[in-house]
């Protein structure tokens, strides 16, 4: 099997897992999920393969997965979980960054199925995928009274502020660790994902993976900034870039 025949077959899975609702499921004819939808979405950006999805339907499904207590849920009508704060806030991140890969820019649709209009004019180029260097200009919302939601030109497409909130005061253990939501045991796993949804948060406003978060991106004491985490991979900048470099040698 040639690697070309190979990348399009795998192109072909997370198509055909798209929803009708905007979401990806772990297979065709299954609920749309927001871990599929990340890892499906993340595997399309890296084959430059993401104008194949509806992206408009997919921001949609997503923005509106962010519940009243600020969290993220998982799946349409489920509980917020902690961990959800990076897989769906990360569709974000991976938006962001290289929507340019399609040529243009996306528009998410409310929930009556009307386009909430975006403007965006950044460009980069498919080898920012995979070497994750390069800016990424903030979408901006053209104030749609249709929409859900509202953003002014460097604010994200969620809350950040209330997904913070949420993650340090519900998801965080007073003795350590973070977990789902409140009455549940801390884990490694909630852990990894709640401090990297976190990052995110704080870092969404950003034109420059370089740059500092601005005080009032970040909720309570500046010293809570986390490091920024590559919206791909998700571990932090200085470790990929270290990655990077030695299998290039390679």
């Amino acid at each position: 099997m040639t690697l070309e025949r190979s990348m399009f077959e795998l192109a072909t899975l997370p198509f055909h897992c798209q929803t009708y609702e905007g979401g990806i499921a772990g297979e065709p004819g299954s609920e749309a999920h927001g871990g599929y939808t990340f890892c499906g979405l993340a595997a399309m950006i890296l084959i430059n393969e993401a104008d194949r999805l509806d992206l408009a339907a997919l921001i949609g499904w997503v923005v509106f997965r962010q519940g009243v207590e600020g969290g993220f849920q998982g799946r349409t009508n489920k509980l917020v979980d902690g961990c959800y704060s990076f897989w769906q806030g990360g569709v974000f991140a991976l938006l962001r960054r290289f929507h340019s890969i399609i040529g243009e820019s996306p528009t998410p649709v409310d929930q009556r199925g009307a386009e909430c209009s975006i403007d965006n004019t950044q460009t980069t180029t498919a080898s920012d995928v995979s070497e994750g260097d390069g800016s990424s200009d903030e979408i901006s919302s053209q104030g749609d009274e249709h929409c859900h939601f509202q953003h002014r030109e460097r604010e994200p497409l969620f809350h950040s502020i209330a997904l913070q909130r949420y993650l340090l005061l519900c998801s965080q253990d007073p003795r350590g660790g973070l977990r789902d939501k409140l009455r549940k045991p801390r884990d490694y796993y909630h852990t990894c994902y709640c401090l990297s949804g976190l990052s995110i948060c704080q870092h969404s406003w950003l034109k420059d993976e370089d740059s500092s978060p601005l005080p009032r991106a970040v909720l309570g004491p500046y010293s809570n900034v986390l490091e920024p985490v590559h919206p791909v991979f998700n571990i932090v900048l200085d470790r990929y870039h270290e990655a990077h470099e030695f299998f290039s040698r390679s």
